[in-house]
């Protein structure tokens, strides 16, 4: 009887678990569901529809994408994305170059160091922005610092609405906010990798640059490959720092977000928006794959040079 009795009793307590595993990813899902796949499938929907938030005029097919790509103001706030790109480029290679040297290097005031590239990063973007706005001011902090130099203030652009400088201007706010970011990502990644494989190339006579080359780069390449599709992306759908320095995309900083927002929130055109907002999500995809696929055989030789180094050390050690 007893042992009947433990045996319901096991049974009912595996039937609370069960319940409770069902309730807890029950939820999660539905609000997965709710929040994020219905309103995605629906903005598919509108995309092929001429709407606003209260009419819809009716299906239009494919007209709202071809007017994306026909339209010379949405393929020039596509292009601003190469400002955005390059800056990505600069903020990695910056990034990579002093989490190298603080991870090979002894510094006194290394943490302090750190703390003070990753402060940026915990600031909020709006923020940020209006720093720099009136950093960019004509007359103020930057056009100061440049005539204390020697700089003739007459000689100096306006940093904000010459748009030969610009969007240079605004690509520099997000190296300074996102530098920060990355550098940490990349000490904790050479933290990472042992300690040996140094030690063994030191034995081969390599110096500091053929030690980055061949250990470094390829021990880290996946969280290098994240921080670059991080930072494309984000180039992509850069929106803080030309909405809020650049007075919301104004001479010519407009963004293709900003160009997304306004054609939602100002025009209130939602089935274009929505079509501009699923090409942004394409060109994301393309560049992510892309990014993948060079890792995956331009950085192959890269991998076995890498591999071929952690066993010679493991033989030595």
């Amino acid at each position: 009887m007893s042992t009947m009795q433990s045996h319901l009793r096991r049974k009912r307590i595996n039937w609370q678990k069960i319940a409770v595993i069902v309730a807890f990813a029950i939820v999660p899902l539905f609000l997965l569901m709710l929040f994020t796949y219905v309103p995605f499938l629906k903005m598919i929907q509108f995309s092929f529809y001429n709407m606003s938030y209260t009419k819809n005029k009716g299906f239009v097919g494919l007209d709202n994408y071809l007017r994306v790509f026909t339209k010379s103001e949405y393929v020039d706030a596509m292009l601003l994305s190469l400002y955005y790109m390059a800056g990505a480029v600069v903020q990695l290679t910056v990034a990579l170059f002093f989490a190298s040297i603080l991870s090979l290097e002894r510094i006194r005031g290394n943490g302090v160091f750190k703390a003070i590239m990753f402060f940026p990063f915990l600031v909020n973007g709006i923020a940020i922005g209006y720093i720099f706005k009136y950093f960019y001011t004509r007359g103020f902090v930057l056009d100061s610092v440049l005539q204390i130099l020697g700089f003739r203030l007459e000689s100096l652009p306006y940093w904000l609405r010459d748009q030969s400088v610009n969007n240079w201007s605004l690509v520099f706010t997000s190296v300074w906010k996102y530098c920060g970011q990355n550098m940490v990502l990349f000490i904790g990644a050479i933290a990472s990798i042992d300690p040996t494989l140094y030690e063994a190339a030191t034995i081969d006579g390599a110096n500091r640059w053929q030690q980055f080359k061949s250990i470094i780069l390829p021990g880290i390449k996946t969280v290098f490959m994240l921080n670059l599709i991080l930072s494309i992306t984000g180039s992509l759908s850069a929106f803080e720092p030309a909405y809020v320095v650049g007075s919301m995309g104004a001479n010519g900083t407009a963004t293709f977000f900003i160009k997304i927002h306004q054609m939602a929130h100002v025009s209130q055109k939602v089935g274009q928006a929505c079509a501009m907002a699923m090409v942004l999500m394409a060109l994301i995809l393309i560049f992510t794959v892309l990014q993948r696929l060079f890792f995956r055989y331009v950085m192959k030789d890269s991998d076995n040079t890498f591999n071929a180094k952690s066993n010679k050390a493991k033989t030595l050690w």
